[in-house]
């Protein structure tokens, strides 16, 4: 996997993972904004759900679907930023990536990879050759 599918594939699943988590956030504030309060002093007595906001409930499993999808493309990026970087002479990044994801500090190695990481896949450029009929030594 190149880089740039790799960077590609980081960002995508990264606005997936924030927008469900927002979606989530939003309809469960809706959620309970819509509904029914009943309260004595300072405690809540009664709480009723008003008819017609079962919708949030769909919009917050959407939320949480959209956020799985995401963290299953994170996980993926990561997993090509790792065979990316197994490519490379210097394991350093290889190495970084690694033992950062097993400690769960994945997603910010991730993101300085994707900044300025190098490409296991990017060609070192032609070699020189010798000219026809001249066999190298």
């Amino acid at each position: 996997m190149s880089k740039r599918t790799i960077d590609r594939l980081f960002a995508a699943s990264l606005a997936a993972v924030l927008f469900g988590v927002v979606l989530v956030l939003v309809t469960v504030a809706a959620f309970l904004c819509t509904a029914t309060w009943t309260t004595s002093g300072t405690q809540v007595t009664r709480f009723e759900v008003n008819q017609g906001v079962t919708w949030t409930i769909w919009f917050a499993v959407l939320g949480g679907i959209l956020a799985a999808v995401g963290g299953l493309g994170q996980l993926v990026a990561w997993i090509g930023a790792l065979v990316n970087t197994a490519r490379l002479e210097d394991k350093l990044w290889f190495i970084v990536l690694l033992v950062t994801g097993i400690f769960s500090f994945g997603f910010i190695a991730m993101l300085v990879y994707v900044l300025i990481g190098p490409d296991g896949t990017a060609m070192a450029g032609p070699r020189a050759s010798s000219p026809p009929g001249i066999q190298p030594a």
